[in-house]
């Protein structure tokens, strides 16, 4: 990605997305002049619930939380978006109302691409299509993972796995590393499908045990192997 004088290189930055690695160049600059930049605040919404979606986004920088709320009030984060990873595919090709809204977790700079630049790709370009299939099968997948989590693990269980799942190398054997909480812990809690509350209580938890010492979006894992094996 390249930025002069303010102004994006679309291009560029399509060729960098897996999605589009295998697209040829001349199909790159024709999906790159059917697109356009949204600049968003921290906390403005970029589409409500219900909104008709006319193409799908990718986060250039910032990050984009997707989800809905109760009539009660009550939120429930179903995904948080950063750099280079794209959002709205699936609702585009239904043609059906957004299911959650979207706001910025932070001053966040995303592309549009018009649903029509991106069928007219996918009847000339049979690598496009089957990248766009693989993506779309690994964002359900990681849906039914979701239901599987939240289904049979506990809250301790699943708070464990999200720092293990954020270390800087996941299959680092033992050692201390720290984790960077990308967002806030509120968030974070109701992308794991826990209260505020336990979310504190659970990183109290494992803090009394040596686990984990945390210093407000820092945390250290003091030895990663012990925490794996102290999943419950």
């Amino acid at each position: 990605m390249m930025i002069h004088q303010d102004k994006l290189d679309i291009a560029g930055l399509l060729r960098r997305l897996p999605l589009f690695s295998a697209v040829r160049p001349e199909n790159i600059r024709h999906l790159a002049a059917a697109t356009r930049e949204k600049r968003l605040a921290k906390g403005e919404v970029l589409f409500q619930r219900g909104d008709t979606p006319r193409g799908f986004f990718v986060v250039v920088f910032g990050q984009i939380k997707l989800a809905f709320s109760s009539r009660q009030g009550n939120e429930k984060v179903v995904e948080i978006v950063g750099p280079q990873q794209t959002f709205g595919e699936a609702m585009m090709f239904m043609e059906k109302p957004h299911v959650v809204f979207a706001e910025a977790l932070l001053d966040t700079l995303v592309v549009h691409i018009a649903r029509a630049a991106v069928v007219e790709l996918l009847e000339r370009d049979k690598s496009f299509a089957l990248q766009m299939l693989a993506g779309l099968s690994m964002r359900l997948h990681r849906l039914v993972q979701d239901v599987e989590s939240y289904s049979l693990r506990s809250s301790t269980q699943r708070l464990i796995g999200y720092l293990l799942q954020h270390c800087p190398d996941p299959d680092q054997g033992s050692g201390s590393v720290t984790v960077d909480l990308p967002t806030s812990k509120q968030v974070i809690a109701s992308r794991l499908n826990l209260t505020p509350e336990t979310f504190s209580r659970i990183l109290h938890d494992l803090s009394s045990t040596g686990l984990i010492t945390v210093h407000g979006r820092h945390v250290t894992i003091n030895d990663v192997k012990r925490l794996r094996e102290s999943e419950p």
